[in-house]
């Protein structure tokens, strides 16, 4: 089985640790104040309604017997509603503040990982996402990321309330009486122990849960963004039972993790309900013999209810972190990828040389050759078509012009740099390349055409459309430049999809201009 290690999320706690640690020391303050409520009502019962001595603080027993002592209390038994009333005010504020501060620090270290990972993933290699599901990816971005932040938001500050909880309450319980408290001990490490194995056995889970959900949005953002394919030619059946099968491989993982829920809070619910009954029964029994007090009951039982609760709670929180732990491992998986790289010193030289193709040799990873041993030259202001059948590797040499592959043997030269000399983004930003199949984003057609050049004022715009023949039907198009085109130009014909993607490469000064079956 894979260690789990909380080393990564500790330090996605440092990112903000001021804010944690103000949340921290409101969860430390909520649980202290909410001993007090049993402590006073065992006082009043014990020493203003009975005849025990006071436990309350010399000092505030000193302010009382100023005014009168027991009598005055018993005359203004307002005062001591008033006080509870206070208390539970201020602990209401305490709690409020250690939710704005967990949930701000929550929301900004998920903001940060989105905004890691988005940024990370437009600097990965093209192989990386060609051989990625892009369902998985988004999972990544979204799911695990939003998994991360509900654990900090809540489940972090639920693990050290249920910690000070345990210890404050038996301490506690230990000053009244040995024999109950250690009858409110015994159970708790087989609890823990049952906690423990309950954590191990959904991570394992929450693994298969959170791959099944992948490869379900993969195949759902697949049937979605080619649904022209799929009516064209008839398959809306076949893709329903396509994702049938990955919805119920889906569902067998979440009825998998809802019935280790289902034992774990069944078992846990039982457990903490007979254990609770047999202390109340201990409880009644000793005060009714005289060996605790009316008040001491009242306190026992309510503290015992206190370490038992956050005892069973311990499972859903390590549930809740070992999901965000395993959120957090798929993350890193994709963060961990390095990034193409680039030389320090490489190059940014105009690309307005001859390219050379020296004994370019290029195979995929199945081994099987696509380029062997190739030697061309394309002159400065030529024009080159390449012809040849599908797959003899007319697209590889525009990848591998592009560095999107690198070669296995032999070299590529542009104005006689090799190409591996020359700083990645500056090569491509140079070579303007309209592809098979453009793409377009849901936006206007401005928008999309001006994504080459942000900056690019209207006649620009316009100078590009002429070149490109789109500039007639834009016009003629209700909305013109404003139009919307769809998720992928789903409202343009094939032939305008082309034309825009063509003035889109145009508007931009390119060196070199690559058309790949355009």
């Amino acid at each position: 089985m894979k260690k789990h290690s909380f080393r990564p999320m500790w330090r996605l706690i440092q990112r903000r640790k001021y804010h944690f640690g103000g949340a921290l020391i409101a969860t430390v303050l909520t649980a202290l104040i909410g001993f007090v409520t049993p402590a006073m009502l065992a006082e009043l019962i014990d020493h203003y309604l009975g005849s025990q001595p006071s436990r309350m603080p010399e000092f505030i027993n000193n302010w009382l017997a100023l005014r009168g002592g027991r009598e005055f209390v018993l005359k203004n038994l307002w005062l001591p509603g008033a006080a509870l009333i206070a208390i539970n005010l201020v602990n209401g504020l305490f709690s409020f503040l250690k939710g704005r501060l967990s949930s701000y620090a929550a929301e900004d270290t998920a903001q940060h990982l989105r905004d890691r990972i988005y940024a990370h993933v437009q600097e990965l290699p093209y192989d990386y996402h060609v051989k990625t599901e892009t369902g998985d990816l988004l999972q990544r971005c979204t799911s695990d990321v939003d998994n991360i932040r509900r654990f900090l938001n809540v489940q972090l500050m639920s693990i050290v309330n249920s910690i000070l909880m345990i210890t404050l309450a038996l301490t506690l319980m230990f000053g009244i009486d040995v024999k109950i408290t250690l009858l409110c001990m015994i159970p708790m490490p087989l609890m823990l122990l049952f906690a423990w194995k309950f954590f191990l056995v959904v991570m394992r889970a929450y693994r298969k849960t959170e791959e099944a959900e992948g490869k379900m949005s993969t195949v759902l953002q697949e049937n979605l963004t080619g649904v022209r394919v799929v009516r064209a030619f008839g398959q809306q059946q076949n893709e329903v039972l396509k994702f049938e099968q990955v919805n119920g491989a889906h569902r067998k993982t979440g009825l998998r993790m809802a019935l280790l829920d289902a034992i774990y809070w069944t078992s846990g619910d039982l457990f903490s309900m007979l254990q609770m009954l047999l202390i109340e029964v201990v409880c009644i029994i000793e005060a009714v013999a005289g060996r605790i007090t009316l008040g001491d009951m009242v306190i026992l039982i309510s503290y015992a209810g206190m370490p038992i609760g956050p005892t069973r709670q311990l499972g859903r929180i390590l549930s809740g972190m070992g999901r965000s732990m395993v959120a957090l491992e798929r993350i890193d998986e994709v963060l961990a990828t390095p990034a193409e790289p680039d030389e320090p010193d490489a190059l940014r030289p105009p690309l307005d040389g001859d390219i050379v193709f020296d004994r370019v040799s290029f195979s995929y990873d199945d081994g099987q050759p696509i380029l062997k041993d190739l030697s061309l030259t394309i002159k400065a202001g030529q024009t080159v078509a390449f012809l040849g059948a599908t797959g003899s590797g007319k697209s590889t040499l525009v990848h591998l012009l592009q560095r999107l592959y690198e070669p296995t043997s032999g070299e590529i030269r542009i104005g006689g740099i090799n190409i591996n000399r020359i700083d990645r983004k500056h090569l491509r930003s140079r070579i303007g390349l309209i592809l098979q199949e453009p793409f377009l984003y849901s936006k206007t057609i401005r928008e999309n055409i001006a994504i080459a050049q942000y900056d690019a004022d209207q006649p620009a715009i316009d100078r590009a459309a002429r070149d490109a023949a789109a500039y007639d039907f834009i016009q003629e198009s209700e909305n013109g430049y404003d139009t919307m085109v769809g998720e992928r130009g789903v409202t343009l014909s094939g032939g305008q999809k082309q034309r825009v993607a063509i003035a889109r490469t145009l508007l931009k000064d390119n060196d070199v201009m690559i058309f790949d079956d355009s």
